[in-house]
């Protein structure tokens, strides 16, 4: 079976790229469990802290696919001590709940906690929430599954094959420099 997807773990890298940029250390990922995609997204997150020796870091919160999910996560950690100065969520519908469990109390976004979504929903680009994400490229992804399928169905091509589309980091709002962290020029 051919199999056309996002560079997935890439794109958890690039996002622990940019917060680890911005001053970032402490930063937990809010999980996609057995999602399509989640496992790519945890390994990618995991293997970035590991990169820039914040293994010790790694906090995987039990999430999923709804913003339920991620308000759950977001109220594990308004309790935890101390709270992580970022998060990624694993899709842009359990960021945005999390945003909402998170400011509710006053917590402030991203001045206290940034958050990183995950596939560049219409949502996220909403002046309101004005999410930080990595898009996926959808025109891409149906292009190549279209052309696949239509080669399958015409009897043109016979052998399996994966397609890779890269990701890429959209910068927006909610993320930011942690607060009382000075950036080198």
């Amino acid at each position: 079976m051919d199999v056309v997807r996002t560079a997935d773990d890439e794109g958890a890298r690039q996002a622990v790229d940019h917060l680890v940029a911005m001053g970032h250390r402490d930063i937990a990922h809010i999980d996609g469990g057995k999602a399509p995609g989640a496992a790519d997204r945890r390994r990618g997150y995991r293997t970035a802290m590991k990169h820039h020796d914040l293994g010790h870091h790694i906090r995987v919160l039990p999430g999923g696919l709804t913003e339920d999910d991620g308000a759950a996560a977001a109220r594990m950690l308004l309790g935890s001590r101390p709270r992580p100065t970022a998060v990624l969520a694993f899709n842009d519908y359990s960021a945005t709940g999390g945003l909402d469990t998170l400011l509710r109390p006053g917590v402030t976004v991203p001045d206290e906690i940034s958050v990183v979504g995950f596939d560049d929903i219409h949502l996220a680009s909403l002046a309101h929430i004005n999410l930080t994400t990595i898009r996926r490229d959808t025109h891409t992804l149906t292009q190549h599954a279209v052309t696949t399928a239509t080669a399958h169905l015409e009897g043109v091509r016979t052998h399996v094959r994966e397609t890779v589309i890269p990701a890429h980091l959209v910068i927006r709002a909610t993320t930011a420099t942690p607060r009382g962290h000075h950036r080198a020029l």
